[in-house]
């Protein structure tokens, strides 16, 4: 018989910060914003890998991802329904409420636990996340906006965008009847498309939107990894 504990939700306080992020943090922290990092994902097309544990250039995604994430926010969530692997890690671990495996149940999840009004979310296989980024991104926010999303040639990133706590009825509402699609959301709130242009300011090559899914993503994630052209976060 499986194991359907995972359906439970599940909340975890911080046990402890990863070594070598220590004292990070305090520099335009966004007390307002809730940094939510998804690591619920399947990962069907990497042979069962946790991407979030995958290293680039000899370094674990999910402390790339963190190293970004504890410069900015006080309260940084993970999403996981196998909270045991991230203990070590000093942030908040939950787990979905929904028993359905999509990214709009990781979405949702974050948007019920955080305690502030918006969270800026992020899937755990984007390795060359940058700052500046993401700082572009949080400067958008504002009144009477519910999602502030980049949009390039490539389409949405919704997995790499922000969401007020406002968005937490129409997913649930969405999830209620299986509707899984994130761009579905757009439909019901308001939000604000940031082009490429702005989005290329602090990220020209928007490296920080490229995502692994395969092993061959992987291995031109570490050919990116060595070019000089993509600075560190």
């Amino acid at each position: 018989m499986a194991n359907i504990s995972w359906l439970r939700p599940v909340r975890l306080t911080p046990l402890g910060r990863r070594a070598g992020f220590a004292g990070l943090g305090f520099y335009k922290m966004r007390t307002s914003v809730t940094g939510v990092i998804l690591a619920g994902g399947q990962n069907t097309r990497f042979s069962g890998t946790n991407k979030a544990l995958i290293r680039v250039d000899g370094k674990c995604i999910l402390d790339l991802i963190y190293g970004v994430f504890s410069d900015l926010f006080e309260e940084i969530i993970l999403v996981t329904n196998d909270p045991i692997q991230y203990l070590e890690w000093d942030l908040n671990i939950v787990t979905d409420i929904f028993p359905i495996r999509s990214s709009l149940t990781g979405i949702h999840a974050g948007l019920f636990y955080m305690k502030t009004p918006h969270a800026f979310f992020a899937a755990c296989d984007i390795p060359f996340l940058k700052k500046g980024l993401v700082e572009t991104i949080l400067n958008h926010i504002e009144p009477g906006v519910d999602i502030v999303i980049p949009e390039t040639s490539k389409g949405f990133e919704p997995l790499c965008a922000v969401y007020s706590k406002k968005c937490l009825k129409p997913v649930e509402q969405q999830l209620v009847k299986q509707e899984l699609k994130i761009r579905h959301v757009f439909q019901k709130v308001r939000i604000k498309k940031l082009p490429e242009n702005i989005l290329r300011q602090n990220d020209p090559d928007l490296v920080s939107f490229y995502n692994i899914n395969t092993h061959d993503d992987l291995v031109r994630a570490e050919h990116i990894a060595t070019c000089t052209t993509v600075e560190s976060p």
